[in-house]
């Protein structure tokens, strides 16, 4: 097994995916992997075997942007949480279906960890559809990491 990954697409929840993430790595002394995916066109009307459209170098800049996005959440992460270093984790971007390719990922990791709610219109309106999928079809076990504000998040209303 690889550890533990988490996916991250720079919203709010999942900056807070990717910190509780890398607490649990450290105190679990496993490897932690970011996958950030950058969205390509499929066709809705496949349903959940949608596949993606074949890759497009014009997607290249895309998805070298959000390699940096996860590299730089990950630096303040680790500054935020007092870590001297970054070792131990790896930082990966690709192109595809955020939720296929999490469920692809779940099959080698120990854990995958999500945020409850994405940056998309479609994951906005249809309150976690990605993490959803991935918990519904992962082969392993995963972590809804709640956002911030709500019950039992860090920082949320739930917390005294």
């Amino acid at each position: 097994m690889t550890g533990i990954t988490v996916g991250f697409d720079g919203s709010r929840d999942a900056r807070q995916a990717l910190a509780w993430a890398m607490r649990e790595a450290r105190s679990w002394h496993v490897p932690l992997t970011v996958l950030a995916v950058h969205r390509v066109a499929a066709s809705g009307w496949a349903g959940p075997a949608a596949q993606p459209a074949d890759a497009q170098p014009a997607d290249d800049p895309y998805v070298a942007r959000a390699r940096r996005a996860a590299r730089d959440a990950v630096d303040k992460a680790a500054a935020d949480l007092g870590e001297p270093s970054t070792a131990g984790i790896t930082v990966r971007a690709i192109r595809g279906l955020p939720g296929q390719e999490l469920i692809r990922a779940s099959e080698e990791a120990d854990l995958v960890v999500v945020g409850a709610r994405g940056t998309s219109p479609v994951t906005r309106l249809l309150v976690g559809s990605v993490s959803i999928e991935v918990l519904h079809h992962a082969r392993c076990p995963v972590a809804v990491v709640p956002g911030a504000g709500s019950p039992g998040a860090p920082g949320g209303m739930g917390k005294e």
